[in-house]
């Protein structure tokens, strides 16, 4: 899969420096990354196979549990265009506050 925008990822990475747990948070999601850049979902159910506790909203909104859920990853998926692209990502507090079906990087 493509993912769009790498850039999005490394500038809430860097908002976490200095925090404790920046280290892991990195490691969690360079690892999703990795992982989902070799991925071939033709469907919601091929995510499923790979990430059991992903939550999919919608045709084409997915939220994973990044770092044991202490944070979140909500992304678009066009599957015919093998894209991802990433709508926001936060805390699992901050979660609880936006709607993930309608969120987007920008907000």
């Amino acid at each position: 899969m493509r993912i769009i925008a790498r850039r999005t990822l490394r500038a809430f990475l860097d908002a976490l420096a200095g925090q404790k747990d920046q280290r892991a948070v990195r490691s969690a999601v360079d690892a999703w990354y990795a992982e989902v850049s070799k991925a071939a979902w033709r469907n919601s159910a091929d995510v499923r196979r790979l990430y059991a506790t992903a939550s999919i909203v919608g045709a084409d909104r997915i939220v994973f549990n990044i770092k044991g859920n202490d944070y979140r990853l909500v992304v678009s998926v066009d599957y015919e265009k093998a894209i991802v692209w990433i709508k926001w990502i936060g805390t699992h507090k901050q979660y609880d506050r936006i709607s993930a079906a309608e969120v987007d990087h920008e907000e």
